[in-house]
């Protein structure tokens, strides 16, 4: 069908945006990464802060572990003299300024008896001990601005009284936690990797049975299948044996539904045939009215009965026809009915292109426009079917193209042609289905019929169907 703006049709198919949908999948994946990762950080700081009490309850034995040493040594210095517990061990007691001091202060007086060479000179502010002589361990500023660790505790000897101080540089505790910190960070990190991936791994394996259900509902409406398989998961099981159910109560309703068209076919034809072979019988005027009446009585008969087949068989899950069998034999049917006008038909159709509707219809709705170009066109018919996605469309859809190089119909009259209860031409022969009733069959599956004007020359009609 031709581009041309002027080929407008005459009816648009009615078309509604597809909403947005979400993935249930990736919301499966989402809230588990959220919750991994939640759960991971929350894990990594409290190992972290696990850690640092621990280290730092490491150090504070270490500190008093050379509070005691002092301790001994305050004791066992005679009274008046001076004690000098050394290095303890410990060369950073010897070094100015390195955070690891020591330093003995009289408790009554709060003069220093003695200190460490590593104050430099300097003193520290130290608070006050329990006089019961439990230790006490705090962060304190130092020299130089330093952070320690600092761990005091009151000792009495005889009559004397003092506080023993000893601290240590914190840099050590914050170096020493923040390694561990990026080692938990890694190894949370490789672990947050490998709970993404077995994430992934677990909702596209927990939700094969879903797509398996999807690929089989996709069988069943192309024709491949007529029910959904029975080892589904337990969980949606009962979701099967429903749409089961629902198929097959479907099948049956439309089974009803022939058998009535088919009763009342055969209740109103057969008298009608009676009346009309008849009123044929006889002469007269009013014979010839009743003849006229009876014919158009079986028209509408048959119009109204097609009409109540179509929407029966559109209910129909499963229903399909293959575009490119059924057009090649319409062509060649139409090629040997008018093969004394030697009527040039192409057919061009992908392999595998299937339309929604049941393939009778399809050849009564297409033999009807093809019959129609060959009959009113001049020798000329092209017949192309293709698929297309519409952004706005709910699903696939296929347009089958009739155009020939007749004359054409007007465009103020494609509204006219498309009418109901309208025909193209009543004194030419035909299939007895018009454009009307190939409308109404199109539009009861869900698709459109639009009119324009063919590059051939003379009318174009496009037929619009979902796709299988």
């Amino acid at each position: 069908m031709a581009d041309d703006p002027a080929a407008a049709p005459a009816k648009a198919p009615l078309r509604r945006g597809v909403a947005a949908r979400g993935s249930l999948a990736l919301r499966l994946m989402l809230v588990s990464a959220v919750w991994s990762a939640i759960a991971l950080a929350v894990a990594g700081l409290v190992l972290t802060e696990l850690y640092r009490t621990d280290i730092v309850r490491g150090f504070d034995a270490r500190l008093e572990v050379y509070q005691k040493t002092i301790a001994g040594r305050v004791a066992a210095t005679p009274a008046g003299e001076t004690p000098d517990p050394g290095s303890l061990g410990e060369p950073r007691f010897l070094l100015p300024l390195t955070g690891w001091y020591w330093m003995i202060r009289d408790a009554v007086s709060g003069t220093t008896v003695a200190a460490s060479r590593s104050l430099y000179g300097e003193l520290l502010d130290v608070p006050s001990p329990p006089p019961d002589g439990t230790p006490t361990a705090a962060f304190v500023r130092g020299p130089v601005d330093a952070d320690l660790r600092l761990s005091v505790q009151r000792v009495t000897v005889g009559e004397r009284r003092y506080d023993v101080v000893v601290t240590g540089n914190a840099d050590e505790i914050r170096t020493d936690v923040a390694a561990f910190g990026r080692r938990v960070f890694v190894t949370l990190a490789v672990l947050a990797a490998g709970l993404l991936v077995a994430s992934v791994l677990q909702v596209r394996i927990g939700l094969r049975p879903l797509e398996r259900m999807r690929a089989a509902l996709a069988d069943i409406r192309a024709g491949r299948n007529t029910r959904l398989p029975s080892d589904l998961p337990s969980e949606i099981a009962p979701l099967g044996q429903e749409l089961n159910a629902l198929i097959e109560t479907n099948v049956a309703v439309v089974e009803r539904a022939r058998g009535h068209v088919g009763n009342l076919a055969h209740a109103l034809k057969t008298p009608l045939s009676v009346m009309l072979n008849e009123a044929r019988a006889e002469d007269g005027p009013l014979a010839g009215k009743v003849v006229e009446q009876v014919q158009l009585m079986r028209a509408q008969v048959d119009r109204h009965l097609d009409r109540a087949r179509v929407a029966a068989e559109r209910r129909v899950v499963g229903a399909a026809a293959d575009l490119g069998r059924s057009l090649e034999g319409l062509a060649n049917v139409l090629r040997r009915a008018h093969a004394d006008r030697a009527v040039d038909i192409v057919v061009t159709a992908p392999p595998a292109l299937r339309a929604r509707i049941e393939r009778r219809d399809l050849e009564d709705v297409v033999g009807n426009l093809m019959d129609n170009a060959c009959k009113y066109g001049r020798g000329r018919v092209r017949v192309a079917a293709r698929g297309e996605t519409d952004a706005l469309a709910a699903r696939p859809m296929v347009t089958v193209t009739v155009e020939d190089d007749g004359p054409g119909v007007p465009e103020t009259r494609y509204a006219e042609v498309l009418g109901r209860g309208r025909r193209l031409d009543e004194t030419v022969p035909g299939s007895g289905l018009g454009l009307a009733i190939a409308d109404e069959i199109v539009e009861a599956y869900g698709g459109t019929m639009m009119l324009g004007r063919s590059e051939l020359g003379g009318l174009a009609v496009a037929v619009r169907l979902p796709q299988s």
